[in-house]
């Protein structure tokens, strides 16, 4: 029983254990209920109770510490995540995950305004087991992060689901539901006095929360804007960075451009300043682009690099020429070579499909520089052929008055009038009115200055020169070999260049200028014959004419005549011994009677029906209309006058 010699020494070492072993605060009634039952004096009883009443504030304290240093922990952990880490998510997760684990909740989150949608959504969870919920988007002002957001202050709420402060939804309060949550707490994340956001812990059944777990989640909240924050400012420096090597990649790239241009300005600029051609500048251009380059005449024809399709580019060429750049055409680049809104040819590249905006217009600056060229090789041309053609005029014009002046003059001008030339005289395809003479061709003086201009075109790069002479152009080319070939070239590429038909007639190859003179009068009497035969548009030699051109030329080439139209029947007879050409004779002098032409020949008339088929099939089925057998009859006379 009662002794009054106890002590309550055990006692106190009992509640230091307990202090030790950091028991719960039940314990620690224990300690004075057992000394009371064990029958302890009141002043024993007395000490023992004061005892425990320090030993639980001693106990509290501890706890509170304790609890400061986990937190303070957690905070250092937090603020180390922020230092260390880059990904916003991975600090945003640990900080609910601590937020959760500190205050002891079941579940934490936090939501974030979406400026975009005008609302919030749930940007991290941790604890959260109803998808419901962790997709949750809560208007402005609505529930109870609503009301956090609308006055900056943390809330805190034991029981959600009857707490009328702030604005229920079907929605938040369906996703809450879902969740299972009653004790809610929400704080705000605040940055510059602005609320960027909402942190929360939540429990499954109902709960106070203490001022302390309030301060904390604030102190949380503010590390969590921290986050927010210097994750902004890291993807702000981060586009800015990105934005200045964009910058700085341009200025590098037009710092190239500009570079190369110049380089390329320079290069193009001394080839043209050594005199350098339009292949060269081709060549040049190709290199520059690392492409194959071609230069086309206004005509589509070749002055430089490969032949290109230039019936299938006209169109690239006129929208390039409209648009004064460049364009694609396929796998083709197409630049109109302009000066003005004259057009000189077309510079057309190929093998880059893609060109940038440098790459294009080192393109156009090349098809300037084959302007400036083409130019001055007109120019020079123009020259040129104006001096020639004075020469050519004074040779037509009195070729017997110093014949060997005018061949010196021709040899300082490179054009050698000792050589055989062909002379081309060249007019409309019909005369705009008669002029002088009867039969003499008249030009209207705008045609005539167009078909002057084709002239020099045509004879551009050759040799040959040309010049207005009475009413016609007359052009000297150096001798082809075939007069009747040249005029019909002449006449197609001429009619080309200026627009309309032009007619053409050839005299004989000539050297020496009589001859050469004579040449021109035999020539524009075929211009005249080819208009009176029907054939304007045309190009043609006197040989070509047939009879026409026995009468119309000055050497009067019988000959030549008659190889031209008996030739077939004398080669077949020299080659089979038979005589067509005789009884071909034979029917045109017995009036077309085959027995009157048999009788003439001593043959059956089946004979002369068979030669005269074998006639048909040499020389054409027409052989018997009117102007075939004129020609055939004149020529079978001449040949028989010859001694044929």
């Amino acid at each position: 029983m009662n002794d009054p010699h106890a002590s309550a020494a055990p006692a106190l070492r009992r509640l230091l254990d307990l202090l030790a072993a950091g028991a719960a605060t039940e314990a620690f009634a224990d300690v004075l209920a057992d000394a009371r039952r064990e029958g302890a004096p009141a002043d024993v009883l007395t000490e023992i109770d004061d005892a425990t009443w320090q030993a639980l504030r001693v106990h509290r304290t501890l706890r509170q510490h304790r609890r400061r240093e986990a937190e303070l922990t957690a905070l250092f952990d937090t603020a180390g995540d922020l230092a260390a880490s880059r990904d916003l998510d991975t600090v945003l997760q640990a900080i609910v995950r601590r937020a959760r684990m500190l205050l002891g909740t079941d579940t934490a989150y936090l939501t974030l305004p979406d400026e975009a949608a005008g609302d919030t959504y749930m940007r991290v969870t941790d604890g959260s087991v109803s998808v419901l919920f962790q997709t949750l988007r809560l208007g402005l002002g609505d529930g109870l992060g609503g009301l956090v957001a609308q006055t900056a202050r943390p809330y805190a709420t034991p029981d959600y689901r009857t707490d009328d402060r702030f604005h229920h939804t079907d929605t938040i309060d369906a996703g809450v539901l879902d969740e299972g949550l009653v004790a809610i707490i929400g704080v705000p994340l605040l940055l510059g006095g602005r609320v960027i956001g909402v942190l929360f812990a939540a429990d499954r059944s109902p709960r106070a929360f203490s001022p302390d777990e309030v301060a904390l989640l604030c102190t949380l909240a503010a590390h969590a804007a921290i986050a927010l924050d210097t994750a902004k400012s890291l993807a702000d420096t981060r586009a800015a960075l990105a934005e200045l090597n964009t910058a700085n990649e341009l200025v590098r790239a037009h710092s190239a451009a500009v570079q190369r241009a110049e380089q390329a300005h320079d290069r193009l600029t001394d080839l043209v300043l050594r005199g350098a051609e339009v292949p060269d500048v081709a060549a040049a251009v190709a290199t520059l682009l690392g492409g194959e380059t071609a230069v086309l005449d206004v005509e589509g024809e070749p002055l430089a690099g490969g032949p290109a399709p230039a019936a299938a580019l006209a169109e690239a060429v006129a929208a390039s020429r409209a648009e004064g750049r460049s364009v694609r055409h396929g796998e083709l680049w197409v630049c109109a070579v302009l000066a003005g809104q004259d057009a000189l040819g077309t510079l057309v590249l190929r093998g880059r499909p893609d060109l940038d905006d440098a790459d294009r217009r080192l393109f156009e600056r090349a098809g300037v520089v084959t302007a400036l060229l083409l130019l001055l090789r007109r120019s020079v041309a123009e020259t040129e052929n104006r001096v020639r053609g004075e020469l050519l005029t004074d040779l037509l014009t009195a070729p017997d008055r110093d014949p060997a002046g005018l061949t010196a003059r021709g040899r300082r001008l490179g054009v050698d009038l000792a050589r055989p030339h062909v002379v081309l005289v060249a007019g409309p395809a019909e005369p705009a009115a008669p002029a002088g003479a009867p039969g003499t061709p008249a030009m209207a003086p705008a045609d005539r200055g167009r078909l002057a201009g084709a002239a020099g075109r045509y004879l551009f790069g050759s040799r040959g020169i040309s010049a207005e002479h009475g009413d016609a152009v007359v052009l000297l080319v150096p001798e082809a070999g075939d007069p009747d070939g040249a005029a019909r070239q002449a006449a197609e590429r001429l009619a080309r260049l200026a627009g309309f038909p032009v007619t053409v007639g050839a005299g004989r190859p000539a050297a020496g200028p009589p001859a050469l003179a004579a040449s021109y009068a035999e020539g524009l009497r075929c211009l005249r014959a080819l208009r009176v035969l029907g054939r304007a548009g045309e190009g043609a030699s006197a040989r070509a004419l047939g009879f026409l051109g026995v009468l119309l030329g000055d050497g009067h080439d019988v000959d030549g005549f008659v190889g031209a139209t008996l030739g077939p029947l004398l080669d077949y007879d020299a080659r089979r011994g038979t005589e067509l050409v005789r009884t071909l004779r034979a029917y045109f002098d017995c009036g077309g009677s085959l027995t009157r032409a048999k009788d003439e020949l001593h043959v059956h008339v089946n004979t002369v029906v068979q030669r005269l088929d074998r006639v048909e099939v040499l020389l054409g089925r027409d052989w018997n209309h009117p102007e075939r057998s004129l020609e055939l009859r004149l020529a079978l006379r001449l040949q028989l006058l010859s001694g044929g």
